[in-house]
């Protein structure tokens, strides 16, 4: 497992050592290439590793599928089945409908990954992003499932969107101010927080870690990126979540442990899983 997680046995260990299964990592991206050289390894290892439930996230039509197919295989992975912000602008005119079969999934909990992202000049157009994530908003209403959003540099246009179709859901790798969290947690959202909390002069996480209400707290990896510290520049995994577990825990004045059962409660019951025993 050393060598698959964290790099090398001589590599530093995680500062927590669950003695149960209660990581519950909440958005995460297996099918992606970064793990196709060992990808069975590396999800047969997690249950060792503390891990006992992690959401899978597409992003298109294609890796939603992979997600639905890689949940069926391990009884701890669910699938979160969306087409993204950026792949806005690569979607087929069907692909909107083929979502709903894939919501219809038993392992489908969610639909995500979604949003918009505004950082890139050479991504979609932004109001092919608006228009697709609108659409995705009202079937998730209609349907009454939730929704795993994502918003860079787009904080505007997401809250007009959100306020309109109120659904229930995530706002994934939050990079909002307290003001923002403080609004979307009104709203019924949760907040989710990942590596970004450990990195050097990180201010804002910090700052929302410490304010988001217990209940509303989700912790992640967005695997294989945002690979918290001391890790900085590897592939990350679930296994890595207790290092933001700990810091969560500093800035809380609570214990890792007790980040992580509550972080794994509010996962459970957002998506409406029960871990495997």
């Amino acid at each position: 497992m050393d060598s698959l997680i964290f790099g090398s046995p001589a590599m530093q260990k995680p500062p927590v050592t669950p003695d149960s299964h209660i990581i519950f990592d909440s958005h995460a991206h297996y099918d992606d290439r970064a793990f196709d050289s060992d990808r069975e390894a590396v999800l047969a290892a997690l249950p060792d590793a503390g891990v006992c439930g992690v959401i899978n996230c597409g992003v298109d039509i294609r890796s939603s599928q992979k997600a639905l197919a890689l949940a069926a295989q391990y009884p701890f992975l669910w699938a979160a089945v969306g087409i993204h912000g950026q792949e806005a602008g690569r979607a087929k005119p069907g692909d909107l409908d083929g979502l709903v079969p894939l919501l219809e999934e038993p392992r489908a909990v969610a639909l995500g990954e979604i949003g918009l992202d505004y950082h890139y000049d050479d991504g979609a157009p932004r109001d092919v992003q608006r228009e697709l994530l609108e659409r995705q908003l009202a079937i998730a209403v209609e349907r009454d499932v939730p929704v795993i959003l994502h918003d860079r540099e787009a904080h505007e246009d997401m809250w007009k969107l959100l306020q309109r179709y109120k659904p229930r859901g995530v706002m994934h790798c939050f990079s909002g101010s307290v003001e923002m969290a403080r609004d979307l947690v009104g709203l019924g959202m949760y907040i989710g927080l990942g590596g970004a909390v450990t990195f050097k002069n990180a201010r804002r996480p910090i700052e929302v870690a410490a304010w988001v209400p217990a209940d509303r707290l989700l912790i992640e990896t967005d695997a294989p990126y945002m690979t918290p510290a001391p890790f900085r520049g590897k592939r990350n995994s679930s296994a890595l979540i207790p290092y933001t577990a700990e810091k969560i825990a500093q800035v809380r004045g609570i214990t890792p442990e007790q980040v992580l059962r509550m972080t794994k409660e509010n996962a459970k019951r957002l998506f409406g899983v029960e871990c495997p025993a």
